[in-house]
């Protein structure tokens, strides 16, 4: 028997109408967009679909918005292919708050509501400091681990072989991209990205998330849900808490979290939300792993008769 995780997008999936044809074609769909703009008290659905571009990659509007739209996307998956179970859940640093939410840990609402203050929080940090960050491309993790070493920067994501992304000071970083070239990366390259996410830099958010995270009830979740931080399944609400609050400071081990999944023998992985990345990513990881997506109206109907074929 096949098992199957559904995965859930993070930061830099965002993209101006991302979910329009989804609320256009689905009442259910147009019902949590209107349900999460009041549950924030502001119009997200709005920026999701008609920007601008800069107001949609504001932090604070970015993560709430890929967690509506992976949301949506998740639920028109169970309301279009009600026979099919899923077994795990997923996600990339913020996308690890949908998987939560998911996997039944928290409340839609309380779920939007936090991430919109992570974003805020991370916003912050990002202003009060002066980072950055950089992909390498093309260089195994033990020669990044020495040019982060060298340059006094860290491992932000290990997302796939060949591809790490490095977070910290803007001129140290600049020092870790040619030192990758020098070590031989096939590419390094800075990232546009409003400050250093997963490093030490962020710490002045982690208080902050700590306690909103204090104000939710977090429960166990009913399947497991993998953690960016150790890679592992979730334990207890506490856990939960505590491994969320350490993410904003700690490395995304998302190669390791897809390779705990596949050998506990899943085979099929589900991304849901704006972009492939993750799919990408599985490409990386392994070529016989069967990915599908939900984005859009024509990528859900094509996963529609997948799933029933």
């Amino acid at each position: 028997m096949s098992k199957t995780a559904l995965l859930f997008a993070g930061q830099g999936a965002q993209a101006v109408g991302m979910g329009k044809d989804l609320a256009e074609k689905f009442p259910s769909a147009k019902a949590w967009f209107d349900r999460a703009n009041a549950a924030l008290g502001y119009d997200l659905a709005s920026i999701c679909i008609n920007g601008p571009e800069p107001e949609l990659t504001k932090t604070e509007n970015a993560q709430p918005g890929i967690f509506l739209v992976s949301w949506v996307a998740f639920q028109l998956l169970k309301e279009q292919a009600p026979s099919l179970k899923f077994d795990a859940t997923a996600g990339l640093s913020l996308g690890e708050f949908t998987a939560l939410t998911a996997g039944g840990a928290m409340s839609f609402v309380d779920g939007l509501r936090v991430v919109r203050q992570r974003g805020r929080f991370m916003q912050e940090a990002c202003e009060a400091t002066r980072g950055g960050m950089a992909a390498v491309i093309g260089l195994d993790e033990g020669p990044t681990r020495e040019v982060c070493a060298e340059a006094g920067v860290v491992l932000a994501n290990l997302n796939c072989p060949g591809q790490i992304v490095i977070s910290g000071e803007a001129d140290k970083i600049t020092k870790a991209v040619e030192l990758a070239k020098a070590k031989g990366a096939k590419r390094a390259i800075a990232l546009p990205v409003a400050g250093a996410y997963h490093s030490p830099l962020m710490a002045g958010a982690q208080p902050k998330l700590q306690a909103e995270l204090a104000k939710v009830k977090l429960s166990s979740p009913i399947v497991p849900v993998i953690s960016n931080v150790t890679g592992q399944p979730h334990g207890n609400a506490a856990d939960i808490s505590a491994r969320l609050v350490e993410q904003v400071t700690s490395s995304v081990l998302w190669e390791k979290s897809m390779r705990t999944l596949l050998a506990q023998g899943f085979t099929r992985f589900i991304e849901l939300g704006p972009g492939t990345a993750l799919s990408g990513f599985m490409k990386r990881i392994d070529k016989g792993a069967q990915m599908l997506n939900v984005a859009d109206v024509a990528s859900l109907e094509t996963m529609v008769k997948t799933l029933v074929s």
